[in-house]
């Protein structure tokens, strides 16, 4: 059984979550464009995260240009595993819900 996760939910939440789920670091430039995002929505949002312990942030240097990295912790994969079962429960259970009875 998943655990609905209130803070992954947050539609921009859930998008970077997922984002983060398919790869090992992503780049802040990959995330900004995939969601659509300002540098500081994506900074706040990515800072929420991390501050769950769901994402953990990265920033380097390539040559004289900072660049900033994040990834899902071991923690941010089973919280998104765990609301993506919820919801599947949940659509799940409306299925049913609406499936003519025998």
């Amino acid at each position: 059984m998943g655990t609905f996760d209130e803070l992954i939910h947050a539609p921009t939440r859930l998008s970077l979550v997922s984002l983060l789920a398919a790869t090992d670091w992503a780049d802040f430039r990959f995330l900004r464009d995939s969601a659509g995002l300002s540098d500081s929505a994506l900074s706040k949002q990515l800072t929420t995260l991390e501050e769950a312990g769901y994402v953990e942030i990265r920033k380097s240097f390539v040559g004289k240009r900072p660049r900033t990295s994040a990834r899902l912790t071991p923690q941010g994969h089973e919280a998104f595993a765990g609301h993506v079962a919820a919801l599947q429960e949940i659509v799940a259970r409306a299925g049913l819900a609406v499936l003519p009875q025998p």
